[in-house]
């Protein structure tokens, strides 16, 4: 008899999925991919919305109760709203997010919105268009900051923008960011840079612990307290500016790593279940759906294996370490 929750071996329990619905992107972003060279799936090989609907309906029944859909870049995938709409009918579900570069978001926000998405984190690296387009390798930041304004508009709250900070590229901007959170409702989340998808160790370049963003506070005088919740925030420690409407969040995934209190799981665009980010084991559910309890049984088995931690911070301060584990690049993932 197959258990009825999705309980790992260390206890914890999952209720979040986090679905990758294409490995495609129209950007090019430095710690993502590569300028060219990328390969993607055919797209015989995605799952269809049906596809995706009847795994999250088993899940449902199996007490995952959100759901977040992410990429690539999912915009990119036509009729997304569908999804969305078709997701939200599912009993049991009570949250639906998306995660987005946010290039077409705006266009989308009302849709998405009447589809039943509740929340949006929207990548933004940077508040500099020329920065924009290097870090993004040719993307335009007004595109970004309209979505922003359109999804304000249509009351799709809360807003997180999703800052990778990289040391010598965009740590200068960490007071332009905190002080978007004063006169706005906006959460701007901090994101360590994490090796995923590198095979050397090159990344070390560019990381920048984020001590940083608090010293920061320190140094401009500003009071921050450490007691505020942001609905969904997961892993983030969030904090606020005394008198800010916003907040802030650090993710801290290589220093401060945040695995004894995982609850989440990943399904591919091309069907696989990853039980762990860092981790290169995956188990493919597509040849499963159709028969519940064959996809119940694959999600179990992926449950089975995940260990208790990850090991990037391992990279980080082992010197003797000239390679990270094979793992497919975010964009492939769905990270």
């Amino acid at each position: 008899m197959v258990p009825s929750e999705l309980v790992d071996s260390f206890g914890r329990v999952h209720d979040y999925l986090r679905i990758s619905v294409t490995d495609r992107c129209n950007l090019r972003c430095v710690y993502c991919m590569p300028a060219d060279g990328m390969e993607f799936e055919p797209d015989e090989n995605i799952l269809s919305f049906n596809e995706i609907t009847e795994v999250v309906r088993v899940l449902a029944e199996m007490g995952v109760k959100k759901v977040r859909l992410t990429g690539g870049e999912p915009l990119v995938r036509k009729g997304i709203e569908n999804l969305v709409s078709a997701i939200s009918g599912i009993p049991g579900i009570e949250d639906i997010a998306l995660t987005t570069n946010g290039i077409f978001l705006a266009k989308k926000a009302e849709k998405l919105k009447a589809a039943g998405l509740k929340r949006v984190n929207i990548s933004l690296d940077t508040l500099k268009a020329d920065r924009f387009s290097f870090i993004t390798r040719g993307g335009d930041v007004h595109r970004v900051l309209e979505s922003i304004a359109a999804c304000q508009q249509v009351g799709i709250q809360p807003i997180k923008l999703n800052v990778v900070l990289m040391k010598g590229i965009n740590d200068d901007e960490i007071e332009d960011f905190l002080r978007l959170t004063i006169d706005s409702h906006l959460q701007v989340r901090f994101i360590e840079y994490m090796p995923i998808g590198h095979n050397d160790m090159r990344w070390k370049q560019s990381y920048l612990p984020l001590s940083t963003v608090l010293e920061r506070c320190n140094q401009l005088g500003w009071k921050v307290d450490e007691s505020h919740v942001v609905r969904g925030n997961g892993p983030a420690q969030t904090f606020r500016i005394e008198g800010a409407k916003g907040s802030f969040g650090l993710i801290h995934p290589v220093s401060d790593h945040f695995c004894e209190t995982c609850n989440r799981l990943r399904l591919t665009a091309d069907g696989n279940i990853k039980p762990c980010l860092y981790w290169a084991d995956e188990f493919n559910v597509r040849k499963c759906i159709g028969n519940d309890e064959a996809v119940r049984e694959l999600f179990f088995r992926a449950l089975s294996i995940k260990p208790k931690n990850h090991e990037m911070a391992k990279a980080l301060v082992d010197e003797s370490q000239s390679h990270v584990p094979t793992v497919r690049r975010m964009s492939q993932i769905g990270g």
